[in-house]
């Protein structure tokens, strides 16, 4: 068994793991271990087990695990798709890339989709994900028909709400600490085109923003860019971005006769890592106002082709780079909406007054979440997403915001986690959290599936 250091997309922590490799196995009562690596399920000290890696897309070190991480990629065919109900049958390690390369063409897309196509099948169920549109179509995991995993145990479970319900619940967002996923099935949604109609609104402030987003409950995706250090009578000045697949009757007459053909952006990629005075409060400050500014003077409507409007950041390979060596931490949390503005206020009151601004900075609406899955996420309110390079100013200031979202009656989500405290666990997943301790203690699960985060966590 070899060994290898992996880390998160935000490149810190890293850790020297021990790896072993997920790959297809046949439906039956127990998957082979030499297929799994020995020791991968079912042994161990508590939470010290096994955890997947797809392609560390993860933030922080929800994929990591040095006693053993077992690697997703080998994992990674088709097998099989029925062209009425639009349902997908797929092995765990298949990325979005790989299906929307071979579907937007047929006319499907993603019923919902982060905002990296660089995902696996997998860590998108274990981590619950969200999009652009929660507020209108929920979360990953509500269009998951059911998926097949390696238990505690080494047996092979199919999983539903129907079949074995109950680990089928905790698997989704349980950020794979119930079991290897194998095999997945879920619904992809019919397009006309490859083109997404967007429509940019202008928001002077926080205020002015939360109001887009309420009066806009009708448009398929949203999502704001939000300048995270303006002040006064422009905190929180936004972009606000709506989006809406587009018809052929939407698109320009070149493009009608081949409305699913999209020109391949050219990629560029990010070499060596950025100095680490390169990002700071002068310079993030000043592209947030230039970036404010474009916007302000951009076309109010125009269409995108799906890359660049789900995935601007993939058009950059490497793009992490720009944090330096040391690395950075997402900090996403969401609040309740009642609390919402109030929360966000302080929140961007604090990154101002601290001038350790996120020149990623995006807001985005929820509806209601899956109270029926302990760690999924989404709640309905809204939920900010902030890019902080590492440093000790950057984690008190995160310490800070801990206080915020707490007081607040918010989370924060543990795909994008590094740094979270226990504590801050606690509070925000309340009792959800004791309810997926005692359902891995009673299935074994705890000594079978473990990483860096679950032991951080005492999941």
């Amino acid at each position: 068994m070899s060994a290898m250091e992996l880390t998160g997309w935000g490149r810190w922590p890293r850790r020297d793991c021990r790896i072993a490799h997920l790959t297809p196995t046949a439906l039956g009562r127990k998957a082979p271990s030499g297929e799994l690596g020995n020791g991968a399920t079912g042994q161990g000290d508590k939470g010290q087990g096994a955890i997947v890696h797809g392609r560390g897309r993860g933030y922080g070190d929800c994929a990591i695990n040095p006693p053993l991480t077992v690697l997703s990629e080998r994992c990674n065919r088709f097998l099989s798709f029925d062209e009425e109900t639009g349902t997908l049958f797929v092995e765990a390690g298949v990325t979005s890339a790989e299906i929307l390369e071979l579907f937007v063409p047929r006319g499907w897309f993603l019923p919902v989709t982060p905002g990296t196509k660089f995902v696996t099948v997998g860590g998108m169920i274990a981590a619950d994900v969200h999009g652009k549109n929660h507020h209108v179509a929920g979360s990953f995991g509500d269009h998951v028909h059911f998926l097949d995993l390696v238990s505690a145990d080494g047996t092979v479970l199919r999983c539903s709400s129907q079949e074995n319900e109950e680990l089928f619940r905790m698997t989704i967002g349980g950020m794979g600490l119930t079991g290897h996923i194998l095999r997945a099935a879920f619904r992809l949604i019919p397009i006309e085109s490859a083109w997404i109609r967007q429509e940019t609104v202008v928001a002077p402030d926080l205020d002015a923003a939360i109001d887009v987003f309420e009066s806009r409950m009708d448009a398929t995706y949203s999502v704001a860019w939000i300048d995270c250090l303006s002040s006064g009578k422009a905190l929180g000045r936004s972009l606000i971005y709506l989006g809406e697949h587009a018809r052929p009757e939407d698109l320009t007459r070149d493009r009608r006769s081949s409305p699913f053909h999209v020109a391949k952006r050219k990629v560029k990629s990010i070499p060596i890592d950025a100095p680490s005075w390169a990002l700071n409060g002068l310079t993030v400050r000043a592209f947030n106002a230039l970036y404010y500014r474009a916007g302000v003077r951009a076309p109010q409507s125009q269409l995108l082709d799906w890359d660049s409007y789900f995935y601007p950041l993939d058009a950059v390979l490497g793009w992490n780079r720009i944090y330096g060596r040391s690395g950075f931490a997402q900090y996403q949390f969401v609040l309740p909406l009642e609390t919402s503005r109030e929360g966000m206020r302080e929140v961007l009151e604090a990154i101002s007054a601290a001038n350790l601004g996120s020149f990623l900075a995006v807001l985005k609406r929820f509806g209601a979440g899956a109270a029926d899955r302990p760690l999924s996420f989404p709640m309905e309110g809204y939920t900010l997403a902030l890019d902080f390079s590492l440093s000790s100013a950057s984690l008190t200031l995160m310490d800070r915001l801990d206080e915020i979202v707490e007081a607040h009656g918010g989370r924060l989500y543990l795909a994008k986690d590094s740094r979270m405290s226990q504590r801050s666990f606690e509070t925000g997943y309340g009792g959800q959290a004791e309810e997926y301790r005692r359902f891995r203690n009673r299935t074994g699960a705890d000594r079978a599936f473990g990483s860096l985060m679950s032991r951080r966590l005492a999941l």
